[in-house]
């Protein structure tokens, strides 16, 4: 079986018509900010002669950090080599990867914050100074090699900036946030995708996809597929707003953009523990998911759109919660369930 840290990518002879994700950072839509920052940082970097600083991109997944990575690869002349903090269990892991990159290449970590700390203190030394110093052997016989590495860059990715320790965080000379997208750019996505997948797509049915993607392309594109499936079996091939609504609507997707697991949390938290406050492990054990599956993938989305509440004793139903489950909220309680323009 291939291994993690053995996959990588030449981005400079990747076939376009065969990868959604977008190549350049002309293509690259939303992150505006990011993208005019990135942009002004490769070209002196390039004008330099030098590699591009090493550069953290953190934010809910799905937003487009590795796609960056890609790019930023591709803009640098060099290739792209893709692992995990998890996947790096040995510092001979690292070793490997390092010792058989070149200049210009671009090292991808996603959830680096996971990186053991052994791994972690030898990265210190190749950050900084573009060399690799490994122990060899124990005690009296242990000595220490040196080896030169290329000049590369280091691109590390993470859901949770603050599990990263500070000694790594500093080596960092770019940190970037990435946002949600907006309906709008993720419907410039979606046609751009469609296109991809050679298929026609309506402009009203891409708003419509957009709208229920919680602001996530990687979300947007997995609803696409979905719907291209029934737009060739139930009918021409096109993409009209009717066929998009019968895929959502398949997929159980409301107007919201909320699936069945969501609305599962939302009816536990209700019917099962009054609407709280409750802890997060049981809300997890009542539903038969893990907490942090709970937490990182059900529960941001809910925050945002206000009908989940955290607090010190736990979550809560807001009385949004009761309205959009079609129960009488609380009389203590004035907010009203957000429309659909809210959301957008």
């Amino acid at each position: 079986m291939e291994r993690m840290e053995d996959r990588i990518v030449d981005v400079s002879e990747k076939d376009d018509d065969l990868s959604l994700r977008p190549l350049s950072l002309e293509d690259f839509t939303g992150q505006e900010s990011i993208k005019n920052k990135l942009g002004i940082y490769v070209k002196a970097a390039r004008q330099r002669g030098e590699p591009l600083d090493h550069s953290l991109f953190y934010g809910p997944p799905g937003l487009g950090k590795t796609t960056l990575a890609g790019i930023i690869a591709r803009e640098m002349g060099g290739d792209l080599r893709i692992t995990t903090g998890p996947a790096l269990e040995k510092t001979g892991d690292l070793a490997a990867i390092l010792s058989n990159l070149q200049d210009n290449d671009v090292l991808f970590i996603d959830e680096i914050h996971r990186m053991n700390s052994s791994i972690e203190e030898v990265l210190y030394s190749a950050m900084e100074d573009f060399s690799l110093h490994i122990i060899v052997g124990k005690g009296p016989l242990a000595r220490n090699i040196c080896l030169s590495l290329p000049k590369f860059t280091l691109v590390g990715a993470t859901t949770r900036l603050g599990l990263l320790t500070s000694p790594l965080r500093a080596r960092f000379g770019i940190v970037e946030q990435l946002s949600l997208y907006s309906t709008e750019e993720l419907a410039s996505i979606i046609s751009r995708g469609a296109g991809v997948l050679n298929v026609s797509i309506e402009g009203e049915a891409a708003l419509l996809i957009a709208g229920r993607s919680r602001g996530t392309p990687r979300i947007a594109l997995r609803i696409l597929r979905r719907v291209r499936d029934v737009a060739e079996v139930a009918g021409d091939g096109v993409i009209t707003p009717a066929i998009a609504e019968r895929a959502m609507s398949m997929l159980g997707l409301d107007g919201f953009g909320l699936d069945d697991g969501d609305r599962r949390i939302l009816e536990a938290l209700v019917d099962l523990f009054s609407g709280g406050p409750v802890g997060l492990s049981t809300v997890a054990a009542s539903l038969n998911e893990e907490s942090q599956t709970v937490e990182d993938i059900y529960e941001p989305y809910l925050l945002q759109l206000g009908l989940l509440e955290r607090t010190p004793r736990g979550r809560k139903a807001t009385a949004r919660t009761y309205e959009y489950l079609g129960r009488r909220p609380p009389r203590s309680s004035q907010l009203t369930i957000p429309t659909e323009e809210d959301t957008e």
